[in-house]
């Protein structure tokens, strides 16, 4: 379940998830695969009716299980060369605020709220390390509430196989 917080939607963890039955897994791995397939040809692959399959991306699409639709992009081939993952430890009731901040700053592509040694765990991706540096050392460092920062730059990247939805 998520909480919401003046505007924003927490994911706090705990499952709000509904049932999904063997059909909308099918029609989830196809649109994985490819998003930009029509829904005669989601019908098609998940051998339903157009109506049954344009139903069920519908109510896929309402109750917030698929949350959007977009291009899968090189990072390097798009201009940002350099990567890493910066942790963040900070104020004990700040990730609010942080997490605000941190959403307004350009180049960091992820964070999430962590448990361990550090707090927040942010993906960054600058086109080259001098800007990296700017964005940790005179961003992210400067944000109220973080203590500290430690950052890993990341010198090769391969995709894993996710999440199996069929």
């Amino acid at each position: 379940m998520s909480q919401s917080d003046r505007g924003h939607t927490w994911n706090t963890g705990r499952s709000s998830a509904r049932d999904l039955d063997d059909v909308d897994r099918r029609i989830l791995a196809e649109l994985v695969e490819q998003g930009r397939l029509s829904i005669r040809q989601l019908a098609e692959r998940v051998h339903v009716s157009r109506a049954n399959a344009y139903a069920r991306v519908d109510r896929l699409l309402a109750d917030g299980v698929i949350t959007g639709f977009a291009a899968q992009v090189n990072p390097e081939r798009a201009g940002l060369a350099t990567s890493a993952y910066v942790m963040l430890s900070i104020q004990q009731n700040a990730w609010r605020e942080v997490a605000a901040a941190l959403g307004s700053l350009p180049y960091v592509e992820h964070f999430a709220l962590v448990g361990g040694d550090f707090d927040v765990l942010a993906l960054v991706r600058a086109p080259n390390n001098s800007e990296l540096r700017h964005v940790v050392l005179e961003h992210i460092q400067d944000v109220p509430g973080v203590l500290s920062t430690r950052t890993w730059l990341v010198f090769d990247e391969h995709p894993g196989q996710g999440s199996r939805w069929a």
